[in-house]
């Protein structure tokens, strides 16, 4: 399975009526690692053996974003799924992924505001299934949007985690010290949910982007 985020991106941008423009719209990029072309990170791209599959739905326009780091856990975890979110007219496809008999769909986020039954710590797998961690990818305001106002969710656990050191996470300013994100949460996930090697190589290739984001912004490069 390829990178089910560009896959999305690409969809979106072919049924847009409009061009999504940000800031460095007009640099020249990777198609894949989105990065200006001079610090394209695609060959350093390990993808980890993996007994879990990922399931991103992504606010509204963040599959267009540089910056985003959802579509690099889906460069690691050959078994990824994307779908953008909508509140009223989920997609088909996410549904039927969600019901799926081989999955075992399990919700990533905090577990402040969350009826404590829901809550775990870390997966107890059932068998014949695969874990299927659903992350919300957007800004925290999003996430929590998401998370609200996605009832086909409500029948699924949350994990929570609570990763002791600060985020190294860069690129946007969150408005607290301890929010991650959407590659960092997903490294912790994988490193307590026995995906060794799935946090060994998303770790390196989240580093790897992060610094040449931050060299193209430090450089002529203009980044989002």
């Amino acid at each position: 399975m390829g990178n089910s985020v560009l896959a999305l991106r690409a969809q979106q941008i072919s049924e847009s009526k409009r061009e999504f423009k940000a800031r460095g719209s007009k640099l020249t990029r990777c198609e894949a690692c989105l990065l200006a072309e001079p610090l394209c990170i695609c060959a350093g791209i390990r993808q980890a053996q993996c007994s879990s599959a990922v399931c991103l739905l992504m606010y509204h326009n963040e599959s267009f974003k540089p910056s985003n780091t959802g579509r690099l856990i889906a460069d690691i975890v050959p078994d990824n799924h994307a779908f953008r979110w909508d509140r009223t007219e989920p997609s088909e496809a996410l549904l039927a992924l969600l019901d799926n008999p081989n999955y075992q769909p399990i919700v990533v986020f905090p577990e402040e505001n969350v009826q404590p039954q829901r809550v775990i710590k870390s997966v107890q797998r059932i068998d014949g299934k695969k874990p299927l961690f659903i992350f919300l990818d957007g800004t925290w305001r999003e996430a929590k949007k998401m998370f609200r106002k996605s009832p086909y969710l409500d029948r699924f656990p949350v994990l929570s985690i609570s990763p002791q050191s600060l985020s190294n996470y860069k690129l946007r300013v969150a408005p607290h010290e301890h929010q991650l994100g959407t590659a960092e949460v997903a490294c912790v996930v994988f490193a307590e949910n026995g995906e060794a090697e799935a946090a060994e190589n998303l770790t390196s290739h989240f580093v790897d982007f992060r610094d040449a984001y931050l060299r193209g912004k430090r450089s002529k490069f203009v980044e989002v």
